[in-house]
């Protein structure tokens, strides 16, 4: 197995050319799926922060396959009866997306 290490900050992580490639690709992704858009801070309302997770994917053969960063929501922050309802995970897998399709084709 390669000297990879998982970085325990944005600051390692950017210090390293595979793991900075990583999180642009996430970033590139993101926009290109259109998955959020900036929008003013209605008053009265506090953001939910991100935070990055990395990941080594490691082949069959026991090589690093490829480094992955995440951009993943504290949802932890939320307070229930609060604001705990009034935002969503930033990633919806295609999966979830055919399910509720499913659910409105069946229901009308």
């Amino acid at each position: 197995m390669s000297s990879v290490v998982i970085p325990k900050n944005v600051t390692e992580a950017l210090d390293h050319p595979g793991w900075r490639q990583a999180m642009i690709a996430e970033m590139q992704a993101l926009e290109s799926n259109h998955t959020w858009e900036l929008v003013p801070l209605p008053s009265g309302k506090k953001v939910v922060d991100c935070r990055w997770v990395y990941a080594i994917k490691v082949g069959p053969d026991g090589q690093v396959d490829r480094l992955k960063a995440r951009l993943v929501a504290k949802g932890y922050t939320q307070v229930y009866g609060l604001d705990y309802c009034d935002t969503f995970s930033p990633v919806a897998k295609m999966t979830t997306i055919r399910l509720f399709f499913a659910m409105a084709a069946i229901r009308h």
